[in-house]
């Protein structure tokens, strides 16, 4: 089945991430264009005098597959819900984050016994790893395409202002 393209290819290696995830927090979906693979980033809760805050995250992998060509892009899609209530009123917020995110979470009770660490790195590796087995190729999503591009723009414009000042002003 490695040698197929089309629906087999699809099938086989949202199977392959499937059976990679299954054991772990990661939950799986499929979807219409590929699967989501998604997790919850557990994030130190405190609590002051007056004052308790919560931040609740999700982290979820879009992988986009491409079966003709055996092609995948993969998205990091990171969600953010925060809220804080105390004397000062409620206060509520809400992130979303689309693109490459490479972060690792870590924090320790204040025991020092229990510790929790999650790395981004880890849901990349796991669909890599098995896209690899299957035969697949990993191309970049288009918006870390049109960041590259904005940031070698910014750069050689940024080149050019300074050949410019070193022109005009070089005793």
């Amino acid at each position: 089945m490695r040698g197929s393209n089309g629906p087999d290819a699809a099938e086989e290696l949202s199977a392959r991430i499937e059976a990679a995830a299954a054991g772990t927090p990661y939950r799986t979906r499929r979807t219409e264009w590929g699967l989501e693979l998604t997790v919850d980033v557990d994030v130190p809760q405190w609590q002051e005098l007056l004052t308790r805050s919560r931040i609740t995250q999700v982290h979820t992998y879009r992988v986009e597959l491409r079966p003709e060509q055996r092609v995948f892009t993969l998205t990091d899609v990171v969600r953010a819900v925060e809220y804080g209530a105390g004397l000062g009123g409620v206060r509520l917020g809400r992130t979303l984050s689309m693109g490459r995110s490479v972060y690792t979470t870590s924090y320790r009770t204040l025991g020092g016994g229990e510790q929790y660490t999650f790395s981004s790195a880890e849901g990349h590796r796991l669909i890599r790893g098995a896209a690899r087995e299957a035969g697949w190729r990993e191309e970049r999503p288009t918006s870390v395409k049109i960041a590259a591009g904005a940031g070698i723009f910014g750069g050689l414009v940024a080149l050019g202002v300074l050949v410019a000042l070193a022109v005009v002003f070089w005793p």
